[in-house]
């Protein structure tokens, strides 16, 4: 299969090389790819430079948003949620027409700080925003209630928890799902929510994840559903 990963952050960059690793061909969509690959310093983050990174992952490619999406039979979308609607019309909707589109992203609004707040949030989503731009795609949401490095390696969190699915299409939920299985998450761990309105309960769980990170000191947890 061949997979384009939307953004070049940590999210972005441990997604592509999960499905590098599982033999999937894989190029990274940015805005501008000279640009990104001429950058010398850590983000604020402490991530390296995605140069050195790339050097570290040589079968992950870098292309511009539109020729990651014209290459990619599925896409995933891990940019900045306030980001996602433009980096998503940089790749043009005949690029996602027909494509299941993964959407990782959630809509963090840090403009009046930390913690930061939700836009949209309630009544909408960004699974939903993202749907209705792009009707032709299939977007299913997942994988956006916990941390990156937990996403490709669900063992780092002991025990039974959960990874969720939401949106319109069946057989794209069901793709979604076994790729899910291949990153190593059990059948039963995965539960589907419902059509792509349900995205905003999953988005909205952000602000307890957040709460929780800060007061137990690492990212390595994830929420179980008891009885699921």
């Amino acid at each position: 299969m061949r997979y384009a990963v939307l953004g070049t952050g940590a999210v972005g960059r441990n997604i592509a090389a999960k499905l590098a690793s599982l033999g999937h061909e894989v190029v990274v969509g940015t805005r501008d790819p000279k640009a990104t690959l001429a950058r010398t310093e850590s983000d604020q983050f402490g991530n390296p430079p995605f140069a050195v990174w790339q050097q570290e992952h040589p079968r992950v490619g870098l292309e511009t948003f539109a020729d990651a999406g014209a290459f990619g039979e599925s896409v995933v979308n891990t940019t900045a949620g306030t980001a996602s609607l433009a980096a998503l019309g940089a790749v043009g909707a005949e690029n996602l027409n027909g494509k299941v589109l993964i959407d990782i992203a959630n809509p963090l609004d840090f403009s009046q700080g930390m913690p930061p707040s939700l836009d949209p949030v309630n009544t909408d989503s960004l699974g939903e925003q993202i749907q209705r731009a792009f009707p032709q795609a299939h977007v299913v949401k997942t994988l956006n209630t916990m941390n990156t490095k937990v996403m490709v390696e669900p063992s780092r969190v002991a025990g039974e928890h959960n990874v969720f699915l939401s949106g319109d299409d069946e057989a794209a939920k069901k793709a979604v799902a076994a790729l899910l299985i291949s990153f190593g998450w059990p059948q039963q761990s995965i539960l589907d929510l419902g059509d792509i309105t349900s995205a905003r309960g999953a988005e909205m769980m952000l602000p307890i994840w957040m709460r929780l990170m800060g007061a137990l000191g690492h990212t390595d947890y994830n929420f179980h559903i008891q009885g699921a």
